[in-house]
C-alpha cells in the first residue's frame, strides 16, 4: 500500500490581504477546486487562490491538528509562518508538479 500524504496549506488573494488555511490529501486537486469553485466559500469569496505555504504530514490526525492550531493563531503569526518559508510571498503552485 502506497503511503498517503496530507497537506496543510495557506492561500491568499492577489493583493495578499487575506489568508485561508486548509487541509487536504491531494493538494493539486484541492487548489483546482478552489480556483473553479462557484460557491460562497471563504476562499472563493475572497479570491484566495495563490498557494503561499504548505506542509506535509503522513497522518491525517496530525495534519488536522496543525490546521486547527494555525487557524487559532493571530493573523501576524500566520504571515510570519508564510514569510519564513516564502519571503517573496510568491504563488508556489508551480512547485506542485513535484508533488505528484
Amino acid at each position: 500500500m502506497h503511503p498517503r500524504t496530507y497537506w496543510v496549506y495557506l492561500l491568499s488573494n492577489a493583493r495578499r490581504s487575506v489568508l485561508y488555511v486548509g487541509v487536504t490529501n491531494d493538494l493539486p486537486r484541492r487548489l483546482g477546486e478552489h480556483r473553479r469553485s462557484g460557491d460562497a466559500s471563504f476562499a472563493t469569496q475572497y479570491r484566495a487562490a495563490d498557494l503561499l505555504w504548505f506542509e506535509a504530514f503522513s497522518q491525517i490526525d496530525d495534519a488536522i491538528a496543525r490546521e486547527k492550531q494555525i487557524k487559532r493563531w493571530h493573523r501576524e503569526w500566520k504571515w510570519n509562518l508564510v514569510r519564513e518559508a516564502n519571503p517573496e510571498l510568491r504563488d508556489l503552485t508551480p512547485e506542485l508538479i513535484h508533488l505528484r
